[in-house]
């Protein structure tokens, strides 16, 4: 399959993604979603790729959604369009890098917000630069009931994770790793060393037994209810889609919300 949205590189056992939509801060519209799962597919089958790193070009991880591309497509589904193009696209592509069968991490800088946070936090491990921040503004900026994968409280804590989503601020990765959403923080410019030196050393790992080892550590999540919990919230994020409060926001229009969302 031939890339237009990302890049991937080879480096021995260890392939590295990058969405590579700099000037759109790396904002997920549908082709790069698709090539995403398609590159991530590709490389799960690949016997000779051990672990998987997830980075953006530029100077941000990720912005989120393609807002305007979210105005102007999206904007034309009915309410089941809307429905299952989320369920496959948002849902269903991130239960896919949570479920994929090798080690992945994510490698961060910058901005990670809304749907970016959603797709760093299905990789298994975060490396962060200093000057990465999370944030998901989605119920303060856009009257939504957060991200369409509310993976939150998992990887925050209840309490952190209603601070995040009720405020929509930013969360700085040195809070992020002192309560252990991020696993290392480096300077920016030992970004790159850092999250290959890290992927190459878990490469060294015998293959299937770390395939297994990663999948009891995933169904100790869904045990305890973690799809389970996804899964219901993804219903009443559509409802919110429904609401009076939503229609104000499209009303409104999309370039006062990403303006607010710049700011938060």
């Amino acid at each position: 399959m031939t890339y237009q949205t990302i890049e991937i590189e080879r480096h021995d056992a260890v392939a590295r993604i990058f969405m590579n939509r700099p000037g759109a801060r790396n904002a997920q519209n549908t082709q790069m979603l698709d090539e995403l799962d398609a590159a991530f597919a590709s490389l799960g089958e690949d016997a000779t790729v051990r672990v998987v790193v997830l980075a953006g070009r530029g100077e941000h991880f990720c912005a989120g959604h393609d807002l305007k591309e979210t105005r102007e497509e999206k904007g034309m589904l009915n309410t089941e369009g809307h429905w299952q193009y989320e369920e496959r696209r948002y849902v269903g592509y991130c239960l896919k890098i949570l479920d994929f069968p090798k080690p992945t991490i994510c490698q961060v800088q910058g901005g990670c917000i809304a749907a970016g946070f959603a797709v760093a936090n299905m990789c298994d491990l975060i490396v962060a630069s200093e000057d990465a921040y999370f944030s998901d503004p989605t119920l303060a900026s856009l009257s939504a009931a957060s991200l369409e994968v509310l993976i939150h409280p998992w990887v925050l804590g209840m309490r952190k994770a209603k601070e995040l989503l009720f405020t929509g601020e930013r969360l700085g990765a040195a809070e992020a790793l002192q309560i252990g959403m991020i696993n290392r923080m480096v300077p920016k410019q030992e970004l790159d060393e850092a999250t290959m030196a890290l992927a190459h050393k878990i490469a060294k790992n015998a293959p299937f037994a770390t395939r297994l080892t990663k999948r009891s550590l995933n169904r100790t999540m869904e045990i305890q209810g973690l799809k389970a919990a996804l899964s219901a919230h993804f219903d009443l994020h559509q409802l919110s889609h429904t609401t009076d409060e939503f229609a104000e926001f499209r009303r409104r229009g999309v370039a006062n919300v990403i303006s607010q969302v710049a700011k938060s």
